[in-house]
């Protein structure tokens, strides 16, 4: 099993509950377990153009252990994405959604597909990515073609938008004892 990275976000409807019900439906999977959820930080929507307004975004990352393969997993994501109410053929490119799931990262691995590119290309570029994942695991060297650690990559990200830690946290209040964050227990029943 891999450490595995997926950023969560939402700017559309009940924010934090899509955040929990999406952990809660990956957590329900037999071949998925939820390690631990960074806090919870309110960014700025990233727009297509400089005038249009949106919602802010809440946003997460999780850490997972996974014994399914990265395409597996990704067909998981959009699964939960759309249990949310997400319609990805429905939507403009950076409009508004209930639940955004983005595989950030599967250990070392790399992949260039039509479906998968891994590490997510634009994870150095988004300060809403990078600030929880740092609070999980700053130390974690993304592979290439980045080749940095989690904390050297926010340290040099460029984004501008505003981003700024909440008191919301998702699932129970216990900290991995790997890293800064909350834990999440296996509950019973498969998916």
């Amino acid at each position: 099993m891999s450490s595995t990275y997926l950023g969560l976000g939402s700017n559309k409807g009940d924010r934090l509950e899509h955040l929990h019900r999406a952990v809660e439906r990956l957590q329900q999977r037999d071949a998925i377990d939820v390690v631990s959820v960074s806090p919870v930080y309110e960014t700025e929507a990233h727009t297509t153009s400089p005038d249009e307004t949106q919602p802010s975004f809440l946003n997460a990352v999780t850490r997972l252990a996974v014994e399914v393969d990265p395409d597996a997993l990704l067909r998981v994501a959009h699964e939960v994405e759309r249990a949310e109410g997400r319609i990805r053929a429905a939507e403009q490119r950076w409009g508004p959604r209930p639940l955004d799931v983005d595989l950030l990262a599967v250990g070392s691995l790399t992949r260039n597909t039509e479906a998968l590119t891994l590490p997510h290309p634009r994870l150095a570029e988004r300060r809403f990515v990078l600030r929880p994942w740092a609070d999980l695991a700053p130390n974690f060297v993304v592979p290439p073609p980045f080749d940095q650690s989690i904390r050297s990559l926010f340290d040099e990200c460029g984004d501008p938008a505003s981003i700024q830690q909440t008191d919301y946290t998702i699932g129970d209040e216990t900290a991995s004892p790997e890293a800064p964050g909350t834990q999440v227990s296996k509950q019973s029943g498969g998916g």
